[in-house]
């Protein structure tokens, strides 16, 4: 098998040969086929079977109730384990609730998801809502969503007395229907089977919240014409797991599942290729082909059924499929998990010694001294993407196996043994948990877009995560236990939908013998911050008879993030001058010098008697949303002038008074404070201020320094203004990380592929360095949006001169960089094994003015 690496946060560059997944265009559907008659699924909302038809669904509210993240005390049975088991598969569990995608249900388990992906499978018109977002990113790709939803449901059919003690039946067949009814939406037609959402390549462009994506969001399918076994064979596995957990508490939708698990078996089985499936390429390939979801899912649907066609046929399959004993049960190879299933079906020798040689290879070593990989602290490492995943799901296995009646003897308890030293590696006994929101030194930053919770499009802003990403396993350590709990670190702190199946199977294993409390009203509900919306305001220029106010308002929304729908600016005045000359509200002209966006609807009357009234701005276009540099701020620039010649700033209740601008959401004030009902109150702080010439300074170059070294600065090359901010202060960090940008402040445009940024510094030890470009984006001066992250590229190079070794140049490509515009590149340099790197010495970190820009 190729042991790919699945690269879920790095953008590459490659040639996907999409498929076309227009059903119209297909002259194999008949009439009766579309109506969902010809293929016996029934038409309904559930199915998502009116193609062509639908354009996007409306959001909704929701409620937490009393929940809270901190839990009302314990209850339940007492543990007797290492680790609180009940607690940690409560919260793995509540993992996947905050990895829904499409319209949440009215009661929800947390307050900083909402509504998202709300059109999705509009453009080939098909309801896909719903579903799981993959990991860190908003891609729903159902080949590892299907497997993650099929690994719950095992586990559920092994320990279903264990999620019933603790309490969280309800919770993990609540998980297995999210993603069992966005299956059967996939599944609108027979041979008709969409398998993903979202171009990888353009999703990685962007880091920013799911509430507020922009980017277009394809949809792809399989069929007869382009087949796709695999990731249609790990559907119909799941959807026969479903069938199996829902049989007695829902006969009719078990009935549905294993309707629809059957026909994309038989989609499956008689394609018997994944020529079609290749939207999904350089981030899912079906490295392992497709016989082993043959044989995976063919036990699941025998144990469905009853009938014996299929476990036939996945005996037939399991003979093709791949059969590496060294590597793990994963999204992509599933033959272990069917080799289990067939010994315990069948009692066979043949696949019991598989499954044994396998379990010998990750605990005790197999016959010929072959053996895993083993940390100084005790986890079994596979791979370095991801190490926990592997080493968690063997754990299930392994666990599974060594309780079922025909697992040797003098092998059950080392198996078992292996099974509880992974569980308690990842929940804290190398003296630090890897799962968030549990144990001592827990993750906090997660590489995951939502959580962290950027209204910038930039994960180094804000610096910390905004939210808890309760229950997630992160990827894990190197073979040496080193860890780095860092954002940027895709390889070892991303999260996903596959990593925490076998883990959440391995703690419900751990709770059948252990048990362990779970926490009263819990979930992950945290306080709201009062600064989702801020304003600044201040007076741009003023005279006689008017008052230009110039004001910024930010969304920095995250309970949920969401764009300005229902958003109101006020500024008030007080025209009692303007009566007295003789005038009156209606001549008060209102001319607008600068609107990014909003739009003025007139002075509103707040007291007529006294005479105050406030100017309206209203944000209603969805325009102000937490997406990037310039989408999360809207500047105005108003002006009102008196028809009579008097204006008085002093009496304005909002003028140098920073409470004083206020800002409504659906009527209720989210910024600042109303005056009372007569209007008065006086400001005691100013807005804006601007700089004085006195204080401005005419050096090209301002560097920030402190006790550590630079932090960045900024700098002139020609018509190029230069700013470097680095992500940690410090001079000895695991690598090389900020963001710079470079706005063009001449009149001609910048050809970017021209453009060249050097910068030079010392490789200690000459030691492998990896470029990584986390961000990069053309922000115009007129608002508009351009991604370059895919053709943003660094290359190293031997250098020499004072404090240098190595020269590292950005090219970002393509495009033009115009007047006003600015372009902003997140990256990062790092040692492969992300180990500290010593920049004291290195020339371009000493000074910004050491970075050479050329174009």
């Amino acid at each position: 098998m190729n042991r790919y690496i699945r690269a879920i946060s790095v953008v590459m560059i490659m040639s996907l040969l999409m498929t076309s997944c227009n059903t119209g265009t297909d002259g194999d559907i008949t009439e009766s086929d579309a109506s969902g008659a010809a293929s016996g699924i029934q038409t309904d909302v559930t199915d998502g079977n009116t193609e062509g038809s639908f354009d996007g669904t409306e959001g909704g509210d929701h409620s937490t109730g009393d929940l809270t993240e901190y839990g009302r005390g314990y209850e339940g049975i007492e543990g007797t384990g290492k680790y609180n088991y009940g607690e940690a598969l409560q919260k793995a569990l509540l993992f996947y609730e905050l990895q829904r995608s499409g319209k949440l249900p009215e009661q929800t388990r947390c307050n900083w998801r909402g509504d998202s992906g709300l059109t999705d499978g509009s453009d080939n018109g098909v309801d896909l809502t719903g579903g799981w977002y993959d990991a860190g990113d908003n891609v729903k790709f159902n080949l590892p969503m299907a497997y993650a939803a099929a690994m719950l449901g095992w586990s559920v059919y092994e320990d279903h007395k264990a999620y019933e003690e603790s309490g969280q039946l309800e919770y993990v067949l609540g998980d297995i229907r999210w993603a069992a009814d966005y299956l059967i939406k996939c599944h609108p037609q027979k041979d008709i089977y969409y398998y993903q959402v979202g171009d990888g390549n353009a999703d990685h462009s962007w880091w920013g919240p799911a509430e507020v994506m922009t980017m277009n969001r394809p949809s792809y399918c399989v069929s007869k014409d382009n087949p796709g076994s695999a990731v249609a064979g790990e559907a119909a596995a799941a959807l026969a797991v479903a069938s199996i957990v829902f049989k007695e508490s829902d006969p009719e939708y078990s009935d549905k599942c294993l309707q629809h698990a059957e026909e994309l078996y038989e989609c499956a089985d008689t394609w018997r290729s994944d020529s079609g499936y290749t939207a999904a390429n350089g981030f899912y390939n079906s490295w392992s082909g497709f016989y082993d979801e043959l044989a995976w899912a063919g036990c699941w649907l025998y144990l469905a059924t009853d009938d014996s066609s299929y476990l036939n046929n996945a005996k037939t399959c399991f003979t093709q499929a791949g059969h590496d004993f060294d590597w793990s049960l994963c999204w992509d190879d599933v033959h272990i998990g069917a080799a289990v299933l067939l010994a315990k079906i069948t009692d066979d020798k043949s696949y019991k010694d598989e499954v044994q040689k396998h379990l010998d290879y990750w605990s005790c070593g197999t016959s010929d001294g072959q053996r895993i990989t083993y940390s100084p602290k005790g986890l079994a490492w596979l791979d370095q993407w991801g190490s926990l995943r592997y080493a968690t799901t063997t754990a299930f296995v392994a666990s599974v196996y060594s309780r079922w009646d025909g697992c040797p003897s003098d092998k059950a308890d080392v198996y078992w043994n292996f099974a509880e030293s992974q569980a308690d590696y990842a929940l804290g006994s190398s003296g630090r948990s890897y799962v968030v929101g549990f144990g001592e030194n827990s993750p906090e930053h997660p590489h995951h877009r939502t959580s962290q919770g950027s209204y910038c499009d930039n994960m180094n802003e804000p610096g910390e995560a905004r939210h808890t990403l309760y229950g997630a396993l992160v990827g894990g350590p190197d073979a040496s236990d080193g860890y780095s709990d860092t954002v940027t670190d895709f390889s070892k702190n991303e999260v996903a939908c596959d990593y925490n199946a076998g883990f959440t199977g391995l703690m419900a294993a751990m709770y059948s013998k252990y048990h362990g409390k779970t926490l009263i009203d819990f979930g992950a509900v945290e306080e709201v911050p009062s600064d989702e919306f801020t304003a600044e305001c201040g007076t741009n220029v003023d005279g006689q008879d008017f008052i230009e106010i110039k004001a910024i308002i930010y969304n920095k929304t995250a309970w949920p993030a969401r764009a300005a729908d229902d958003l109101e600016f006020r500024y008030f005045v007080d025209l009692s001058e303007v009566y007295q000359a003789g005038g009156d509200v209606s001549g008060v002209t209102i001319n607008t010098n600068y609107m990014q966006s909003g739009r003025v609807d007139g002075l509103k009357v707040w007291n007529e008697a006294n005479h105050i009234y406030y100017l309206s701005v209203i944000f209603d276009d969805g325009t102000l949303r937490p997406s990037g540099q310039s989408q999360h701020k809207s500047e105005i620039q108003v002006r009102m002038t008196s028809p009579n010649g008097a204006w008085d700033n002093s009496n304005d209740y909002s003028y140098n008074n920073v409470t004083g601008v206020v800002l409504l959401e659906n009527g209720e004030v989210v910024y600042g404070t109303l005056p009372d009902g007569e209007g008065a109150g006086s400001g005691s702080s100013s807005g804006i201020s601007q700089p004085s010439e006195s204080t401005q300074t005419s050096q090209t170059s301002q560097t920030t320094q402190n006790q550590n070294g630079s932090s960045g600065g900024q700098t002139s090359v020609g018509d190029l203004n230069v700013t470097m901010t680095y992500n940690d202060s410090s001079l000895n960090a695991n690598a090389i990380a900020g963001t710079m940008e470079i706005k063009n402040t001449g009149s001609s445009s910048v050809n970017l592929s021209d453009m060249q940024i050097k910068y030079y510094f010392t490789n200690e030890g000459g030691t492998t360095l990896m470029f990584d470009c986390y961000h990069s984006a053309i922000n115009s001066a007129t608002g508009q949006y351009t991604a370059l992250t895919s053709s943003t590229k660094g290359t190293l190079t031997s250098a020499s001169g004072e404090d240098r070794d190595t020269c590292l140049t950005i090219a970002p490509g393509s495009g033009s960089l115009g007047k006003g515009d600015t372009l902003t590149i997140s990256f990062s340099l790092h040692r492969a094994d992300w180990q500290n790197m010593n920049m004291a010495n290195d020339w371009s970190r000493k000074d910004v003015k050491n970075i050479e820009v050329t174009a």
